[in-house]
């Protein structure tokens, strides 16, 4: 008769272990209170050593097209660690606005669909660490403006948007280090365009946005399974087109529009239900820009009324944001990613 071990009937939080099949080493991360696990009994998570600094020096923040005025193709890039103006990066494969983005692993920066004589569904990506033009990726389950996407290091989650001029409420996946088209996900609680998106390893947050009236409703969604969202809580006003981004335990929803253009700044605890709590104000009011997120700084890049302003934000404390630098020409409707968002762990 084979002989089977028994599951051990507990396990001490921060317990590594070596897994057989999948040749890495693991460390046990205990229940849902302040861990931000899906599971009342924790789960195993990777050991990695990689990290933003051994691959660029630090986070690298990335910029993808927009309006300014007219379409874009540009790409720009940052050190969120350190502050200065951005450096061009390189081209999408064709000009675009309303782009969605956010996706990205430690290597891959994704940005999809958006608007060009017509809505998109393109899905391109770059290289992080490098400076070139996008590649072609795959594509969207239809085409789109206005959507949104967030995810962990192997896993992006792409959802929202405006789909032939009216709302949608799909929501689809791709494997960052893979090419080609997007899978069924399942679907928001409610169509929505124009949202926040953040994330950490485990959990997705679809934040405010166009349902078809400016919402505050914030939902949530578990990144490595499939199926819909559910209610989270509420942010502390009505907006859209608002900046979002996180690291592993905070998500920051900034600026945007509510009918009028904000400077407000809130924040939420990604591992717990709840509603959103004051954090401070931008420098300046505005919505449609690209956000990028390190463990510790929240940036905020150009948006609308087109800018070339960029600020920041340490995403641990609260207070107002501060001044960074510039982007390398004024842009709106713009989104960005980074290889050291709260999805990564």
């Amino acid at each position: 008769m084979t002989h089977q071990e028994n599951a051990p009937i507990s396990i001490t939080p921060g317990a590594i272990r070596f897994n057989t099949d999948s040749m890495k080493l693991e460390y046990y991360r205990g229940g849902p209170v302040g861990f931000g696990t899906t599971t009342t009994t924790g789960e195993w998570v990777n050991i990695t050593t990689d990290s933003p600094d051994i691959q660029t020096g630090g986070t690298r923040g990335i910029r993808f097209g927009g309006n300014a005025p007219g379409i874009t193709d540009t790409i720009d890039y940052i050190n969120i660690d350190s502050t200065g103006n951005a450096i061009d990066f390189g081209n999408l494969t064709a000009t675009r606005g309303a782009t969605g983005s956010g996706v990205a692993s430690r290597t891959r920066g994704i940005t999809f669909g958006g608007y060009n004589a017509g809505y998109k569904n393109e899905i391109e990506y770059v290289t992080i660490s490098s400076t070139g033009n996008s590649q072609d990726f795959g594509n969207l389950l239809a085409a789109k403006q206005q959507g949104n996407g967030c995810g962990s290091a192997t896993r992006g989650v792409i959802f929202a948007g405006t789909d032939a001029g009216s709302d949608v409420n799909t929501m689809e996946y791709i494997t960052i280090a893979q090419t080609g088209n997007s899978v069924d996900f399942g679907d928001c609680s409610h169509t929505i365009s124009a949202c926040g998106a953040m994330s950490s390893s485990t959990r997705g947050i679809i934040y405010a946005g166009i349902t078809p009236s400016v919402s505050n409703v914030i939902d949530f969604f578990t990144i490595s399974t499939q199926g819909n969202s559910a209610d989270f809580g509420d942010g502390t006003v009505i907006r859209n087109s608002l900046f979002g981004g996180s690291n592993s335990v905070r998500g920051i929803a900034g600026g945007g529009q509510g009918p009028a253009t904000l400077d407000s700044i809130e924040y939420i605890t990604i591992s717990t239900l709840g509603d959103a709590q004051d954090f401070g104000d931008l420098t300046t009011a505005r919505h449609l820009g690209a956000s990028s997120t390190s463990p510790t700084r929240m940036c905020f890049m150009g948006g609308n009324p087109a800018t070339t302003t960029i600020d920041y934000v340490t995403i641990m404390s609260t207070g107002n944001a501060i001044d960074f630098g510039d982007l390398t020409q004024s842009v709106g409707e713009t989104k960005g990613c980074s290889n050291g968002h709260g999805g990564l762990g």
